[in-house]
């Protein structure tokens, strides 16, 4: 007897950027790129992950989005101003200099909720960040100071990773909107 394996998902929850956005953070690309090298992200591809979950079976899509329906979080600004190297996976990436608390609230009431709901998901330290470049060279010198990005975050996604003859592209499959201040 054979058994039909169920299909599974890539998933991520993410900000993701209006068009605006995308673009301020699309325009430190080419000085970036002049210094680093690397590959430029595609602009849009452009966010910023918050819980990284990996294969999802398509069975439990409805119950993760009612999960994430649950997660209570306001509105905030996320202030992007500086870029950074990591050598560890040669990534040039759009950080912020101050972590919003209510981003590091809303990252940890998805992942306990995720938690509670018996969702696997990538654990580690939160650091919120937009990837620029991959296949960067760079050393442990300041990179530039960018002309500041400031977004609105008024909700949070949940995201399709898929694959294209150009590399990681993304679906954006559902939105979760902040309360109502």
């Amino acid at each position: 007897m054979t058994s039909i394996q169920e299909k599974k998902w890539r998933l991520f929850f993410a900000l993701w950027p209006s068009e605006t956005e995308r673009t301020a953070l699309a325009s430190w690309q080419p000085l970036l790129h002049e210094l680093c090298d690397g590959r430029a992200m595609r602009p849009a591809t452009l966010h910023v992950t918050l819980v990284f979950l990996g294969e999802v079976a398509e069975s439990r899509l409805e119950a993760l989005q009612l999960v994430a329906g649950e997660v209570d979080f306001q509105r905030f600004y996320l202030e992007l101003l500086e870029a950074h190297y990591w050598g560890h996976n040669h990534i040039v990436y759009a950080a912020p200099e101050v972590v919003p608390s209510q981003l590091t609230s809303l990252v940890n009431e998805l992942e306990s909720k995720l938690l509670n709901h018996r969702f696997q998901f990538e654990q580690r330290p939160y650091k919120p960040h937009v990837t620029l470049l991959r296949n960067a060279k760079w050393s442990d010198t300041s990179l530039p100071r960018q002309s500041r990005v400031c977004w609105q975050v008024s909700d949070f996604v949940l995201v399709q990773s898929l694959s294209d003859e150009q590399g990681a592209c993304y679906e954006v499959l559902a939105r979760f909107s902040a309360k109502a201040d």
